[in-house]
């Protein structure tokens, strides 16, 4: 089953990334005030970057690797995305 890397812009201009196996029902849960501590009172909430991986150990891997980038990495990261959609 897949995994997602995701990213949110949270509504300060701050940028959250997490790991989920259903987008939507997770960016549900931000918006609800019931997913991370961090994306609560921050709303609102878009989800501007999101990557599939094969399997949960994959996305835990690479949301460690997004969080390590610069704020500038992240956001040539989005950019390249969105582009590409």
């Amino acid at each position: 089953m897949p995994w997602y890397v995701y990213i949110l812009r949270c509504g300060d201009g701050t940028l959250y990334t997490g790991i989920t196996d259903d987008v939507p029902r997770r960016l549900a849960a931000h918006r609800s005030g019931k997913g991370a501590k961090y994306t609560r009172g921050r709303g609102p909430l878009e989800l501007v970057y999101q990557e599939q991986v094969p399997n949960k150990s994959a996305a835990l891997k690479r949301e460690i690797a997004i969080k390590k980038l610069t704020r500038r990495e992240k956001e040539r990261l989005i950019e390249r995305t969105q582009k590409a959609h």
